[in-house]
């Protein structure tokens, strides 16, 4: 009776666990996401200040502010795009890599009646 609940409570733990990694594959995604979202404000911010800070003073040193913050949000615009996709790259390669418990124990059943036949 013991070992019967003990065997059950570890298969429990097995799904559990491949759950709570697919849901940490997710959170990384979403958070790659976030973080360029934040890149996107940020430089989208500096663009826009840019370019309201030249279009109200009109002064030499609003057009010297606005030179100097609209390619800085370019940048940074294009640099968090490229983190993005580099990450997003890693991530899928990560995901389509994973091998749940499950399927893993199964492809080593294979593998060992495989063997097994061979041997004899």
């Amino acid at each position: 009776m013991m070992d019967e609940v003990r065997r059950d409570l570890k298969i429990k733990e097995k799904a559990n666990g491949e759950i709570k990694d697919a849901l940490a594959i997710e959170r990384t995604s979403f958070a790659n996401e976030r973080t360029f979202l934040a890149y996107l404000r940020t430089a989208l911010s500096l663009i826009i200040a840019g370019f309201s800070l030249h279009q109200f003073f009109k002064s030499e040193i609003s057009v010297w502010l606005a030179c100097i913050l609209i390619p800085t949000g370019l940048y940074i615009g294009y640099k968090g795009y490229l983190k993005f996709v580099k990450k997003r790259a890693f991530i899928k390669r990560k995901r389509e890599a994973y091998v749940p418990a499950k399927q893993m124990l199964a492809l080593l059943k294979a593998e060992k009646a495989q063997e097994k036949k061979h041997k004899a």
